[in-house]
């Protein structure tokens, strides 16, 4: 798993993964936070993460991620409901775990954070492998691209506070896109996570980030007015 810069390994962008241990089948919402419904939840969503990294959206069955959960299957199933509600709590719970945005004082260090940070995650063999499968899924699935959609939101606007300080000290033009901003520094990674066999290392991170540095000194993000 991934970890920023004085963090702990184990953590990546997506969060820490959800525990393993498994609890006995339960109503859920009828027991106190932390409780065995709380268990049972991340035992499934630790499930479910690991089919999707070893077998892919179309293998995602929720009677399976009971078994390996060791949880009744009508638990599951009257939680969860469907395999696309089931990405969405998954993906919804990642995005509730992430690592907090790291501040550096400066744009391109602080961009440099996020892409090391993203790079961690898709280089995991577990995390890169699952973010493959929910992308897949959300090409052909309109609630799994929700899904994913919602994840990255948060994501993107825990980041976009470091655009809007580089703003503030001058280092970019006023009126720049912070969102904008932050996606153009994940993006080359994912494009070669998903379409090249290069490595994904601290070298294309940083990359990655002082190409998006330079663009938005330049003006390249600036809203259009």
């Amino acid at each position: 798993m991934e970890f920023a810069d004085g963090e702990t390994e184990g953590e990546t962008e997506a969060g820490s993964s959800p525990g393993s241990e498994a609890g006995s089948e339960v109503e859920p919402g009828t027991t106190r936070p932390g409780g065995r419904t709380a268990r049972v939840r991340a035992a499934v969503l630790r499930a479910a993460g690991d089919v999707l990294a070893e077998r892919g959206f179309a293998h995602l069955d929720l009677a399976d991620v009971a078994r390996r959960a060791e949880v009744g299957k009508t638990t599951v199933y009257r939680r969860w409901g469907t395999v696309t509600g089931l990405v969405t709590d998954l993906l919804s719970d990642m995005a509730q775990q992430s690592v907090p945005r790291t501040e550096t004082g400066s744009l391109l260090g602080d961009l440099t954070a996020n892409t090391r940070l993203v790079t961690r995650t898709l280089a995991d063999p577990r995390q890169g492998a699952l973010f493959k499968a929910v992308i897949a899924a959300a090409t052909c699935d309109p609630k799994a691209a929700e899904a994913l959609h919602g994840f990255y939101a948060v994501r993107v606007e825990e980041w976009a506070p470091c655009v809007a300080q580089a703003a503030a000290r001058g280092e970019v033009p006023e009126g720049t896109d912070a969102h904008e901003v932050v996606r153009a520094a994940s993006a080359p990674l994912y494009y070669r996570l998903l379409t090249t066999t290069l490595p994904l290392d601290e070298a294309a991170a940083d990359r990655a980030a002082t190409a998006a540095t330079a663009a938005a000194r330049a003006g390249a993000y600036v809203r259009d007015v």
